[in-house]
């Protein structure tokens, strides 16, 4: 044969390349195709025109604010979320490109970013 064991020969092919459980995968980062993290890393989320949203359904009756649209990668949108946090003294998170953040704090959200440089309308019922 050429020397080479079986093993050895698939070793060289670099690892993992298709898998039934989730089909084919990326050759950098070894993720599924749909699911891969090395192009998600700089996709900008959102298209910039920011809204600030107050909601309360499927919370039990909490209030959150909504931070759509921010113009932001995904590390980004994690960076501001701790910030809007610290400055409002809240909690929240971040799902999808989506901050939400507890209590209604449009206000104070609205002024934090206008110092940032980024204009948001507020979108939602009273203040």
């Amino acid at each position: 044969m050429g020397g080479k064991s079986k093993s050895q020969g698939l070793a060289s092919l670099g690892g993992l390349v298709y898998s039934t459980e989730s089909g084919r995968l990326c050759p950098a980062c070894e993720h599924p195709i749909a699911d891969c993290q090395c192009s998600k890393a700089d996709v900008i989320l959102g298209s910039g025109r920011v809204t600030l949203g107050h909601e309360t359904k499927g919370r039990k009756g909490k209030g959150v604010t909504l931070i759509k649209e921010l113009g932001m990668t995904s590390q980004g949108l994690d960076l501001c979320a701790q910030q809007l946090k610290k400055h409002c003294g809240t909690g929240g998170s971040v799902k999808g490109n989506v901050i939400e953040i507890q209590g209604d704090q449009r206000l104070k959200i609205q002024a934090f970013l206008a110092g940032q440089g980024i204009t948001a309308k507020l979108t939602g019922g009273k203040l």
